[in-house]
């Protein structure tokens, strides 16, 4: 069994990467992808805390792009840029790399959405929310994320979001900092294509994360078969070679469909839990929400037969 998306205490996960990859080995999880949003910094702690507990460790991470070829259609009416995630494994770690440069772009326009996302929220309440509660929470300002703002809002203002329970850490994010919320911040407008495109000549091999939450309005079979084959079509076209068709979100049933799709489409199904740690407390590492994921080592093999 393999876990190929993972965050840790470096982003919006709570775990340190030691933690993690200690948890990995008692589970039993023999591979595993630190996927970290727009940065690597934490493989070199998880990298020798991988190798003492003997598990395999990609180089991982996952970033919020435009795919401007599926606008997407708001509640309003009007149709506006699409955003998605997108997961990179085998990334390389010189800073000086395109790729890596590229990083450091999306790490600087989170920060100042971050700031912009402070401001928002004083100005409709939570006035006691600041940075420098954020960094503390996040352990440095760079690794600040929305789980960071939930949890600084319930601790701040209860008054306004009031107890902290599964459904309203949920409720937080569908009413301030979701897509739709009242704090909403649109996020980067770097296209896919561009990010991509950094990595030629690497040994790089990106796939779409949760792809029905990135593509589709509707969880259903017929929307479903509908709307991926096509999105799978374009991704391949445009140099993705993995779906996260075994994803740790959805029924085994909407994983089975994916797979086959993905396989039709001539990609690899990848997938992962998405684990948080404590911010998804729903999540298992390696099985998922549902608790029946599995993903076959036979996956990363097929990933690696790539390079």
């Amino acid at each position: 069994m393999i876990d190929l998306h993972t965050h840790s205490s470096f982003s919006d996960g709570s775990d340190t990467p030691t933690e993690l990859a200690q948890k990995a080995y008692e589970l039993g999880i023999s591979a595993i992808a630190l996927t970290d949003h727009d940065t690597t910094a934490s493989y070199p702690q998880m990298s020798e805390a991988c190798e003492r507990f003997g598990v395999e460790l990609v180089s991982g991470v996952e970033v919020s792009l435009r795919d401007n070829e599926f606008p997407k259609n708001r509640p309003d009416g009007t149709v506006g840029p699409r955003n998605v995630h997108v997961l990179g494994y085998f990334v390389p770690l010189d800073p000086a790399h395109p790729l890596q440069l590229k990083l450091a772009s999306l790490r600087q326009d989170r920060d100042v959405r971050n700031a912009a996302l402070v401001k928002v929220l004083n100005e409709k309440g939570f006035d006691k929310l600041t940075i420098d509660y954020l960094a503390l929470l996040a352990g440095n300002v760079h690794s600040i994320g929305r789980p960071h703002f939930a949890r600084a809002m319930f601790e701040l203002h209860p008054e306004i979001v009031g107890e902290r329970t599964d459904e309203g850490w949920n409720g937080v994010f569908v009413e301030w900092l979701g897509s739709e919320g009242k704090a909403y911040v649109p996020k980067t407008s770097m296209a896919i294509e561009e990010f991509v495109d950094a990595a030629k000549g690497s040994s790089t091999v990106f796939s779409i994360a949760h792809p029905l939450v990135n593509y589709v309005d509707s969880m259903n079979t017929t929307a479903i078969v509908a709307t991926m084959p096509r999105v799978m079509a374009s991704l391949r076209e445009r140099g993705l070679r993995g779906i996260e068709a075994y994803y740790g979100g959805t029924s085994n049933a909407l994983r089975s469909l994916m797979v086959k799709l993905t396989r039709d489409a001539g990609m690899i199904p990848t997938g992962g839990s998405d684990y948080h740690g404590s911010y998804k407390s729903d999540v298992t590492l390696g099985f998922g929400k549902s608790g029946d994921l599995r993903v076959p080592n036979e996956v990363l093999d097929e990933l690696k037969a790539l390079n």
